[in-house]
C-alpha cells in the first residue's frame, strides 16, 4: 500500500486519465468516474506498475475498438455510438483487478505478492483478448460456432474464427510480456519469469474460450448479459492461473 504523498499522486495521475479518456470519447462520462474511483484503489493498494497495466489495457482495447471503426459502424457491430465504452463495460473489466489488488495490499495481504501480478495479469490477459478477438476478428467477416462449428453471423456470441483467435492470442502474450517488464522495472515481486509469462497467456487465452461458450450457452438464452459474460470470462481466467500458480509450486 502507498504512503501519502504517493497515493495522492497517483490518485491525481488516475482521474486526469479517467477525465482524458471521457474527453477523447473513450469512455462515457459515468464510465470514467467509475473508472477513475476504481483506478485509485488499484494504484494506492496495489502500486503504480499494477495501474500502468491497466492503463496500457484500456489504451489497447480503445486502439482495438477503434481499428476499421466506420467499417464496422456499417455492418451494425460497433462498441457505441463512437465507440466509447460504457459503465456495464468498465465494471466487467475493472471489478476483478480492483478486487485482488484489495487482496494483495492490505497490512496483511490475503495474496502473496508474486500471486497477485500473476492473478492480476492473468485478468488483464483476458481482457485484451477479448476484446482483441472480438473487435479484431469481427473483420474477418465469417465465424463459426466455438462448440458445433457451424457458420455463424460475424460478431455473433459465441462465434469465433482464426482471425480472432490469432489476435486474442496476441492479446494475452502481449499483456503477459508488458506485463512482465513494468512488474520487474518497478521491482514488484514475481515468480519465475518464464512462469509468470506461460501462467499469464495460457489463462488470458483460456478465459478467452470460456467467454465464447458462456456467449453462445448462456448470453444468446438471455440468462447473461455482455458485461456478466465478460466478468465471468475473467474470473474463469484468474481461477485458471491461480490453478497453475498452485499447481507449479507457488504460493496465492
Amino acid at each position: 500500500m502507498l504512503g501519502l504523498w504517493p497515493a495522492v499522486t497517483g490518485a491525481a495521475v488516475t482521474v486526469g486519465l479517467a477525465t482524458g479518456a471521457v474527453m477523447a470519447r473513450a469512455l462515457t462520462p459515468v464510465a470514467g468516474g467509475v473508472a477513475a474511483v476504481f483506478g485509485i484503489v488499484i494504484v494506492v493498494f496495489a502500486g503504480f506498475p499494477y495501474l500502468a497495466l491497466m492503463i496500457l489495457f484500456v489504451v489497447a482495447s480503445v486502439l482495438a475498438t477503434r481499428f476499421r471503426f466506420e467499417r464496422k459502424r456499417r455492418a451494425n457491430l460497433q462498441e457505441g455510438a463512437a465507440g466509447e465504452r460504457g459503465v456495464s463495460n468498465v465494471v466487467a473489466h475493472i471489478v476483478i483487478p480492483t478486487g485482488l489488488a484489495l487482496a494483495g495490499g492490505w497490512g496483511a495481504p490475503l495474496l502473496a505478492g508474486p500471486a497477485l501480478a500473476v492473478l492480476y495479469a492473468s485478468a488483464l490477459a483476458f481482457g485484451a483478448a477479448d476484446t482483441f478477438a472480438s473487435e479484431i476478428g469481427v473483420l474477418a467477416g465469417r465465424a463459426r460456432s466455438i462448440l458445433t462449428f457451424r457458420p455463424v453471423p460475424a460478431g455473433t456470441n459465441g462465434g469465433v474464427s482464426g482471425t480472432g483467435e490469432a489476435w486474442g492470442l496476441i492479446g494475452a502474450v502481449t499483456t503477459a510480456l508488458v506485463g512482465l517488464g513494468l512488474f520487474a522495472a518497478f521491482a514488484a515481486p514475481l515468480p519465475a519469469p518464464w512462469l509468470f509469462v506461460v501462467i499469464v497467456v495460457v489463462a488470458g487465452f483460456l478465459g478467452c474460450q470460456v467467454d465464447s461458450v458462456l456467449g453462445e450457452t448462456l448470453e444468446n438464452r438471455g440468462y447473461l448479459t455482455k458485461g456478466s459474460t465478460n466478468f465471468l470470462g475473467m474470473l474463469s481466467a484468474v481461477a485458471i492461473a491461480a490453478l497453475l500458480l498452485h499447481g507449479a509450486g507457488g504460493r496465492l
